[in-house]
């Protein structure tokens, strides 16, 4: 039997886990207020049932809405199942926090998401983390690291292929081409907020007169798909839609939802416009 307790952030896969044979899914609890919180934002982490756990245990967590709370809620839960001499812990990210900050790329900066990587293994006697589609994967210290990294780009592309025949499957930036090994255009960055993006006469050839499908790992702001869009659409293709895996900000699924024709984004963050269910991944990867 697999023990699985899911954060907050997390409830949402956990309940669709429920009744699911060797599998056993907990729910922290809340305090005297039924809250989570205090009232000057403090995270209250209460786990009722923790006589219960016996054997392998899998904390479910995702990084967003709430990073940093959520991280201390996860923090403190480890806690209690390490108090309690619980084992083995594993974490299990459906979207890993800060994994964007992944290299140390000028003086003073960290990498904050080996760090955190680190910090699981090294404070929290974590054996093993499991990862949706991390920024992160294929960066030289990962493999360093007790760490699975699982993909739901075949689940987004099982879904958009249903809807549209002969679609040609894109990335719009180098990380991603390397994460899915797709090509696309190439994108350099003019500064902190603002890319370009570049078009080879193969992404040309590939998207004139088709349906482009346009794959990535995180829609934050919204601006690199944007341009691609535009990009796509400068050199012929007839439709495009965009594939993602982390709905990370409201603003931007709302900015791609109304540029592109279709936007297919899986439930790893809670957000309201996911349509592809990543529970059965999660599940297949706990058993």
């Amino acid at each position: 039997m697999t023990n699985i307790i899911t954060t907050t952030h997390a409830e949402h896969i956990g309940k669709n886990l429920v009744n699911q044979d060797d599998l056993e899914v907990f729910f922290l609890g809340k305090n005297k207020d039924d809250k989570r919180y205090f009232p000057d934002g403090e995270v209250y982490v209460r786990f009722p049932q923790i006589n219960e756990i016996k054997g392998r245990t899998i904390v479910l967590h995702s990084g967003s809405p709430n990073p940093n709370s959520g991280l201390i809620e996860l923090g403190m839960t480890l806690d209690i199942l390490n108090n309690a001499k619980v084992g083995p812990i594993e974490v299990f990210f459906t979207y890993f926090p800060y994994g964007m900050q992944d290299s140390i790329d000028q003086a003073g900066a960290t990498n904050v998401a080996e760090n955190l990587v680190k910090k699981l293994i090294n404070y929290y006697n974590v054996s093993k983390i499991t990862i949706i589609d991390a920024h992160f994967f294929g960066k030289s210290w990962f493999s360093k690291y007790s760490m699975n990294n699982i993909s739901a780009v075949d689940l987004l592309k099982q879904k958009a292929s249903r809807d549209y025949e002969n679609i040609v499957y894109l990335a719009p930036d180098i990380g991603s081409q390397l994460r899915t090994g797709l090509s696309g255009t190439k994108k350099s960055r003019k500064d902190s907020f603002e890319v370009e993006l570049h078009s080879d006469e193969e992404f040309v050839r590939a998207v004139k007169n088709r349906v482009v499908g346009v794959v990535d790992d995180v829609l934050e702001t919204g601006g690199t798909l944007e341009r691609f869009y535009d990009e796509c659409i400068k050199h012929g293709a007839r439709d495009v839609v965009a594939l993602i895996t982390h709905g990370v900000l409201h603003e931007g699924i709302e900015r791609i939802s109304n540029k592109y024709s279709r936007l297919y984004i899986t439930n790893t963050i809670n957000q309201s416009q996911t349509n592809v269910d990543v529970s059965n991944l999660v599940l297949l990867n706990c058993k």
